[in-house]
């Protein structure tokens, strides 16, 4: 059933990037802390980078949770199953980092994301797989794919680059995460450009 990776070949890398919804999953090392777990969306969202790494466009929102525990500790997992097609779910567990809008890794990024990028994105997470695997999704339903939300987009749109900044720290758990754990730096660095 489940076999192991030495890296995102192309079969593997076409399954991820066709895949409209993606789940990640961080944790602190207290074993009194919460376990995080998101889902992510947006067609052009996260990027294979390379054979070993992905990334992906952090929005803005009210918590911080993956940034605290990469701080903190740096791991980080990935998933994507498929709601239609063959049953499958593929995982990666690695090492993330989070690159901050003042990071001149952040300008090189950013264009790997093409019109996706957009208002309202406070870094790009980059994760190195260590352990790339798959396993059946018997148990995954057949779900319908109808469209993009453009809530985010519209809410966030709606902002200047000042005003995302103040909301962002007007969020207590973008700063401190619900567990007190350093979480994003702010204030929020301005977008070039």
């Amino acid at each position: 059933m489940g076999r192991t990776y030495p890296v995102i070949d192309g079969r593997l890398r076409e399954f991820i990037e066709a895949q409209p919804v993606y789940f990640v999953a961080s944790a602190p090392l207290a074993e009194d802390g919460h376990v995080n777990l998101s889902p992510k969306g947006h067609k052009g969202s996260l990027q294979v980078l390379d054979e070993r790494t992905v990334a992906y466009l952090d929005f803005g929102g009210s918590h911080a949770e993956t940034h605290a525990h990469l701080r903190e500790n740096g791991r980080i997992t990935l998933m994507w199953c498929a709601f239609t097609g063959p049953p499958k779910i593929v995982r990666v567990h690695g090492t993330g980092e989070a690159v901050y809008r003042d990071d001149p890794r952040f300008e090189e990024l950013v264009p790997r994301f093409a019109e996706t990028d957009g208002p309202g994105v406070r870094a790009v997470i980059v994760v190195r797989a260590e352990l790339i695997s798959d396993t059946c999704g018997y148990a995954v339903p057949f779900m319908d794919y109808r469209e993009e939300r453009p809530l985010l987009r519209r809410f966030l749109g709606r902002k200047t680059d000042e005003e995302f900044a103040e909301y962002c720290e007007s969020k207590p758990h973008n700063p401190v995460s619900i567990d007190g754990l350093p979480a994003m730096p702010l204030p929020l660095p301005p977008r070039k450009g």
